[in-house]
């Protein structure tokens, strides 16, 4: 409801009252507020926004410039910083969640191993205190610089096999996973390039869905003598039962050699729904930062450059199952907003976990725990990259020419000429 005045009278009311109101108590600016809503019919809102706005001195307008906010002095050192960068590239790049719950590990197995020793190289057991009271959000923070980027994306070259897939049972993404470890999802990885034609490595992926423990392996090409090889040396290597396998609809996977194989093994096979990648997508996580974050996107034919992998694929490993903490979905919550979300365990390594579940003897145990410890998280990281260096040195060019040859040609194909229209007599 409007009153009538004027904007000159506007203007002179609320500057009468607008010093007494910013400086007025909550009851005194709720009686001003009625006094201003009678006499001009602004409403409440209304009549707070003119009076605040009238009271601030001439020129303070909006801010359109805010001065640079001072950085805070840092609250760990800058020894520890350099020293939290070798570490975290000795781990393999892991995240501020993973890497302050191993942070004890990877810096007790480099002290071990003489490539942290105190009073050198700016570490010291100062610089050890700080980087162990580091919480995840810090790590992440102090690493922001050194972080990598991804590489180019790949193919897909899975084809459907007929042979044999009504006779598998089928696996869905909601379907519980296995209490015990053992079972374990598996996928192949293209070493293609970006042509599919020829022939071309693949690389057989592994991952135990209850304690992520992980088996890679590449071979000539996705043939089953050479699928089926790898899943003998995957289930000679993992150091307990493999007890299921559940794999994508491919003919490399669902052939009779395969799974006559598997039957004397007394390994139960399962299957995803075909175009379903959520049904398997533990080991599409896995094909992605474990295979394509290691080896890359090149395309790898000759038998030097699967030696490479091979050699590769073991460090890699070696680092993921003994000193990489992982997170695993244990249900769902709410936040403070009642939304839904997904719950999370506490960061284990796939080898604490398997300790966890009690399937080992005390002799497999001590073992395992002793190989972990031989391991020298620094000299692991150097090899995978002296052995990712030579596959570059054997691929990039290749790999990059392919490309240059899969790109159309911008100009036009001039050689059939050009048709001109022929005009009639009239």
């Amino acid at each position: 409801m409007e009153s009538g005045l004027s904007m000159s009278s506007h203007a002179e009311i609320t500057a009468r009252f607008a010093k007494a109101y910013v400086k007025a108590s909550k009851a005194q600016k709720g009686q001003i507020l009625d006094q201003v809503v009678e006499v001009t019919g602004w409403s409440r809102d209304n009549a707070r926004r003119r009076l605040t706005t009238a009271a601030r001195p001439p020129g303070a307008g909006r801010q359109v410039a805010k001065q640079p906010r001072r950085q805070r002095n840092p609250k760990y050192s800058y020894d520890a910083l350099k020293v939290l960068q070798k570490v975290w590239a000795a781990s393999g790049g892991q995240c501020g969640r993973y890497l302050v719950t191993s942070m004890a590990l990877q810096l007790d197995a480099l002290e071990r191993h003489g490539e942290l020793v105190a009073d050198q190289d700016r570490y010291s057991s100062e610089v050890r205190a700080e980087l162990l009271a580091m919480s995840s959000a810090t790590i992440d923070r102090y690493l922001r610089g050194a972080k990598a980027r991804d590489q180019i994306k790949g193919k897909s070259t899975t084809k459907p096999s007929l042979l044999l897939r009504s006779s598998i049972k089928i696996r869905k993404a909601t379907d519980e996973v296995e209490a015990s470890p053992g079972f374990f999802e598996g996928d192949t990885v293209a070493h293609c390039g970006p042509t599919l034609k020829g022939e071309f490595g693949r690389t057989l992926n592994l991952t135990d869905m209850h304690i992520g423990w992980v088996f890679t392996r590449t071979v000539r090409n996705n043939a089953h003598t050479h699928i089926l090889a790898a899943l003998k040396s995957g289930v000679h290597e993992i150091p307990y039962e493999v007890t299921g396998l559940d794999f994508d609809n491919g003919t490399e996977f669902l052939n009779k050699a395969v799974i006559k194989w598997a039957a004397e093994m007394e390994i139960f096979f399962t299957r995803s729904r075909p175009y379903k990648k959520n049904d398997q997508a533990t080991i599409e996580s896995k094909n992605n930062h474990l295979v394509r974050k290691c080896g890359f996107y090149y395309r790898y034919d000759t038998d030097e450059e699967r030696a490479v992998l091979n050699r590769l694929w073991r460090l890699v490993n070696d680092r993921f199952n003994y000193l990489t903490p992982t997170i695993k979905p244990i249900g769902y919550g709410s936040n403070r907003d009642g939304q839904r979300r997904r719950l999370y365990d506490k960061p284990m390594t796939p080898l604490e976990r398997l300790l966890a579940a009690r399937v080992l003897s005390p002799a497999q145990e001590t073992e395992l725990l002793a190989y972990r410890d031989s391991l020298n998280p620094a000299a692991i990281g150097r090899q995978i990259a002296d052995l990712q260096t030579a596959l570059i040195r054997l691929a990039k060019d290749k790999t990059e020419q392919l490309y240059l040859a899969a790109i159309p040609s911008a100009l036009p194909d001039i050689r059939a000429g050009v048709r001109l229209k022929h005009k009639t007599a009239s």
